[in-house]
């Protein structure tokens, strides 16, 4: 028995799990984990990583009546990581793998990009932590692929080996070209480089929480008339609140819900748009890849909006390829439903150090 340190480390917090892992018959089955103690931590009131970790364990010290002895520890990071080191996009942390064995007396510690440990977590993953949008039979000898919306758009894969373990490995693959299908979407695209003084778009800025603002953007200044009177004063109160700290409308996050719940033309509009570009993307990374042992959609966004990545516009726009199409027929298709997928991947990897 081994206990490990798992993390999954961004901007606005820091979720820290102790876990305790059994030992597998075979060194590439998932070891089963068993959660001892989990907190989650503001990341921008500390300093540094080490000092949320050392207050996680004082207090799991409280809970469990020991001081817990970490071997190995795997964090997930929101940024890129190079040769165990790391810089957080939206926080002024610098981490070094090797300093923090050091300051933290762990043996071994390992940094990943975030998207890398969802693509570990998704091997771990049960039947109810996901929802099948494409029911076939996977092919454990093909590769799977990852995406997620959240923030941005995460892409990545994972790689079988003759061991039967996996590789996985992350990529950019959120910033390639955004193809539009439509006259609609051409608007879009023109609209966004136009109000962005760009010169390209990326898919990113289609697909992400601030792609679900900006297609709004787009559809409001084409037709605001479209709008109820009561999102629009939540739309005007988000305007008023740019540039300041203190906010009280997280924009994509109501858009979405009223799409949901049916009650403002211009959201249902706007996600409608959103999930289209979402499957073309899935679609793209599915030919590239063609992975038959799955296509995993994770990320902050996907569970949210399962409802609307049920109806038909995400799977159409996923096989609108046209005379390949039918080759996407046999990838099964799931939507991540465990928000802590990352979790469970860093304590998988640190598992295999």
């Amino acid at each position: 028995m081994a206990i490990l340190l798992a993390g999954d480390i961004g901007g606005t917090k820091t979720i820290l799990r102790l876990v305790k892992a059994e030992k597998t018959e075979t060194t590439h089955k998932f070891p089963t984990l068993i959660t001892l103690y989990e907190q989650t931590y503001s990341s921008k009131e500390f300093p540094d990583l080490v000092p949320i970790v050392c207050r996680l364990l004082e207090a799991a010290t409280e809970q469990l009546g020991e001081r817990p002895i970490v071997e190995k520890a795997c964090f997930g990071i929101a940024g890129p990581v190079t040769n165990n080191t790391a810089k957080l996009t939206n926080l002024s942390w610098s981490l070094e793998g090797d300093r923090i064995e050091r300051e933290l007396s762990i043996a071994k510690v390992s940094l990943i990009n975030d998207f890398a440990a969802i693509g570990y977590g998704v091997l771990g993953l049960s039947e109810q932590d996901l929802y099948a949008l494409q029911a076939v039979e996977s092919d454990r000898n093909a590769p799977i692929a990852i995406l997620g919306a959240g923030t941005g758009l995460g892409e990545g894969f994972l790689i079988p080996l003759s061991d039967g373990s996996y590789r996985v490995f992350s990529s950019e693959g959120g910033h390639v070209d955004f193809a539009p299908h439509s006259t609609l979407e051409f608007q879009l695209l023109n609209y966004i480089l136009e109000k962005n003084n760009l010169e390209r778009v990326s898919v990113e800025r289609i697909v992400s929480g601030q792609g679900i603002i900006s297609i709004y953007q787009f559809l409001w200044d084409r037709d605001s008339s479209q709008s109820s009177p009561a999102f629009a004063k939540i739309y005007q109160t988000w305007l008023q609140e740019l540039g300041k700290e203190e906010k009280t409308v997280d924009l994509a996050a109501e858009i979405s819900k009223a799409a949901i719940a049916q009650s403002d033309r211009l959201c249902q509009q706007t996600m409608r748009l959103f999930v289209e570009a979402y499957g073309a993307e899935a679609g793209n990374l599915a030919l590239k890849l063609l992975p038959y042992g799955g296509l995993y959609i994770a990320g902050g966004i996907s569970a949210k909006i399962l409802s609307l990545l049920q109806q038909e516009d995400f799977m159409k726009a996923f096989k609108a390829k046209g005379r390949v199409s039918p080759i996407l027929n046999k990838i099964p298709v799931y939507v991540v439903l465990n928000p802590k997928v990352g979790l469970i991947g860093a304590a998988f990897r640190a598992a295999q150090i």
